[in-house]
This record gives structure tokens, C-alpha cells and sequence, in this order.
């Protein structure tokens, strides 16, 4: 093989290459793996704190309610920002509440990372408090599909990843 032709081969490789990172970029991808799922993990968490508030009339409702309206904007934003983008279109918010603040400081990815903590938080209280065993069949399967696409969407991203550094 010549010169010519590893560069060229090398040329598509790299054309590929790209295609497949900008899709890993797009926020459909983003919101169907990341963003999705981190809502469905908020909803869960205040379907239950709700759950339980009603069953000792605490405060824990009220808490509860406020989390499932945080999520359902949170769901919202990442269903529109998947629809923006299918149509081409870039969307002018944000893919959830807290990252839309930051756009207020300019900072959104910093504000992004503070949801991305308190969701990773939700996931561990659910888990650690035994919360999660309070969820009815259909809920546990919204927890493991959300878990299921987070993950394996991870994974894919971090093969592909480490398949393009060889």
C-alpha cells in the first residue's frame, strides 16, 4: 500500500471517526441516555418522598410534589431539546431547570455537573434508604430502563472512545 493510499484510508477512517463522536454529541443522544433517564430518576424519587408524606401526613408530601415538578420540567426541556434537534434545528433552553439558571451566570455546564450530582445523589438515597423497594412493578421498570440506556450509553461512549485512542 502506498503513501497515498494509508492517507487516504486514514482520511475516511478520521471522516468516520467524526461522524460517529458528533453523533454521541447530539443532544437527542444526550437526552434519550442521559437526560431522560436522569428525569425518570427524579420523578421516581418524588413519586415516592410524595408516597410517603400522604402515609404519615409529614411534610415529606410536600417535598415530594416539589421534585416531581422540578422533573417534569427537567422532562419537558429534554424532550424539546430532543425535538430541536431531530428538526435541525438548536433549542434555545437548556436540557434541564438547574443548567437553565446557570445560563443566568453564564455558566451552564458547571450548573449542569450540580444536577448531575443531586441526581446521582437521588440514585443512592433511593438506594440506600430502601426507598427503592416502594416502587410499584411499572415504576421499577421506568428505574431500570433509565438505568439500562444511562449505562449502556456510557459504556458505548467510553468503548468508542478508547477504541479511537489505539
Amino acid at each position: 500500500m502506498t503513501d497515498t493510499e494509508c492517507d487516504e484510508k486514514k482520511s475516511r477512517c478520521e471522516r468516520e471517526s467524526d461522524r460517529i463522536q458528533k453523533f454521541f454529541v447530539r443532544p437527542a443522544f444526550l437526552s434519550l441516555t442521559i437526560g431522560i433517564p436522569f428525569c425518570l430518576f427524579k420523578l421516581l424519587f418524588g413519586i415516592i418522598a410524595f408516597r410517603l408524606g400522604e402515609q404519615d401526613g409529614s411534610v415529606l408530601s410536600w417535598f415530594g410534589l416539589i421534585i416531581i415538578i422540578w422533573a417534569t420540567a427537567d422532562l419537558l426541556m429534554n424532550i424539546g431539546r430532543s425535538t430541536f434537534d431531530l428538526l435541525g434545528r438548536s433549542a434555545p433552553f437548556d436540557y434541564c431547570t438547574i443548567a437553565q439558571a446557570g445560563r443566568i451566570v453564564d455558566r451552564p455546564m458547571v450548573f449542569l455537573a450540580i444536577d448531575t450530582l443531586l441526581t446521582f445523589s437521588i440514585i443512592c438515597y433511593m438506594l440506600w434508604s430502601g426507598w427503592i423497594t416502594g416502587l410499584t412493578r411499572i415504576e421499577s421498570y421506568l428505574w431500570y430502563t433509565a438505568t439500562t440506556l444511562n449505562l449502556i450509553s456510557l459504556s458505548l461512549v467510553s468503548l468508542y472512545n478508547e477504541i479511537r485512542r489505539a
